[in-house]
């Protein structure tokens, strides 16, 4: 029948995959769903899906397959090297969109094999996703696609199916543009996500009371996107409901810092904040809610000995807290951007992507297009609003107050350390260097 949608194969339907294919469903296509857990797909089944019990058996005869697994080594086990696998099926000119979050280097190697194996016919599309399983679900995800041009037209229809209209990035560069650009903008979601933890953290240790001081902060100019989204499972005490396992944001930073030096480029915040997720990981605390990484900075509570802090008020607590987030947040993005610069991507389109996504914060908002500047060569103008001197000395004293009360600010340390050799490097102008300067610590 003319104009009749066209089959799709999914493969992957694990707590993002599932809705981004029942969303499919909904909107008119067949589709047929493969997944290793069988009460996955009798759950696919009634939502409307057809199954199959192999990758092979769901692609054939599909000329558009999705694959939404949740590593490089799933992908190569379903798409080449695993039992009945996928891409000696898929027909001739098939669209395949690998929407996992995986290495460039492996999507690229990925698009060298596919040559290799006589396959090139099969059209490529890099294309990670954002945005939880609701907006999966809703289809209005972020999704940052690169490849040729004919991949990109052919599987179109697709990404705008699965994508809010405004949140479709078609990233120059080809295959693998698109798992950079979800790479950078997850360096602020690594950061930030942990940055959550350390400053409600911090605050219990003030003496804060964790609902006022949360408030506060997201009234403030340390307002950030994941703050907000992990704060209702912080502040509840079995950090509940289970949202986004502690094993997935690591996995998130696996690939930022082992691309990182592959490329040799420094990644100091996320490293940092790598170690600590390695740290909850081996007190077991691997599929739990990111969010309760809390528990690594409030477990010592009562035994560490008598400490005393030299902050009395409850208004110079809670500024402290916002100084530790602020100085977080302006190092992550200064990291997250210049590593965009250092893979040649588009950095107006990687800043659009990151303000509207997960990644956002008020200090990203201000600071970003200052830090693009710099990137491009361009001089900064001096700091009309807060300036990176006022911003390194309060982000100092929330340090010194945190190492009067033994707590521990892994983020805020690093962060700390960073301001201290930008300020080294200047030149700064008393009172008035833009805080984007932060950026030329890694070389910009």
């Amino acid at each position: 029948m003319a104009g009749a949608k066209p089959e799709i194969s999914f493969i992957g339907l694990g707590a993002m995959g599932f809705g981004m294919a029942t969303n499919l469903v909904k909107q008119g296509y067949k589709v047929t769903g493969f997944d290793v857990w069988q009460p996955t797909l009798d759950r696919f089944r009634a939502a409307g899906g057809g199954t199959a019990t192999t990758p092979a058996a769901s692609v054939k005869d599909k000329d558009h397959c999705v694959c939404m697994v949740a590593t490089a080594q799933q992908a190569q086990a379903v798409l080449i090297e695993g039992e009945n696998a996928a891409v000696p099926v898929l027909p001739q000119g098939a669209v395949l969109l690998l929407c996992s979050t995986v290495p460039c280097t492996y999507v690229q190697g990925l698009e060298k094999q596919l040559a290799e194996l006589g396959r090139g016919d099969i059209q490529l599309i890099d294309c990670p996703v954002s945005g939880g399983a609701g907006r999966a679900a809703d289809g209005t995800l972020s999704i940052m696609a690169g490849g040729m041009d004919g991949a990109i037209e052919k599987g179109r229809f697709l990404l705008q199916e699965m994508s809010d209209p405004k949140k479709l990035y078609i990233v120059k560069g080809g295959v693998g543009a698109g798992s950079n650009m979800k790479m950078c903008h997850q360096v602020l979601a690594a950061n930030q996500i942990l940055a959550a933890s350390e400053g409600m953290g911090f605050a219990a240790h003030l003496g804060l009371d964790p609902h006022f001081a949360s408030q506060e902060i997201l009234k403030s100019d340390a307002w950030a996107w994941m703050f907000e989204n992990r704060l209702p499972r912080m502040l509840d005490p079995e950090f509940q409901p289970i949202a986004s396992a502690l094993t997935i944001i690591l996995k998130d930073t696996s690939i930022i810092t082992s691309e990182a030096r592959r490329s040799g480029f420094p990644t100091p915040m996320t490293s940092t904040a790598e170690q600590v997720y390695f740290s909850g990981l081996h007190r077991g605390y691997g599929p739990d809610d990111d969010s309760s990484l809390l528990r690594l900075y409030i477990e010592g509570r009562g035994k560490i000995g008598p400490v005393q802090g030299l902050i009395k008020s409850d208004a110079s607590k809670l500024a402290l807290v916002v100084a530790l987030l602020k100085g977080i947040y302006l190092c992550s993005a200064a990291e997250a951007i210049a590593f965009a610069n250092k893979c040649n991507l588009d950095l107006d389109q990687v800043f659009d992507l990151c303000i509207n996504a997960a990644g956002g914060s008020t200090i990203l908002a201000t600071v970003g297009p200052d830090i693009i500047k710099l990137c491009r060569g361009k001089e900064l103008s001096k700091e009309k609003g807060e300036s990176f001197e006022k911003l390194a000395q309060q982000l100092q004293e929330a340090v010194e107050e945190a190492q009067r009360l033994k707590v521990p600010l892994y983020l805020g340390g690093q962060a700390l350390s960073l301001t201290r050799l930008a300020l080294q490097l200047g030149p700064v102008t008393s009172g008035e260097t833009a805080r984007a300067v932060i950026a030329k610590v890694w070389c910009l």
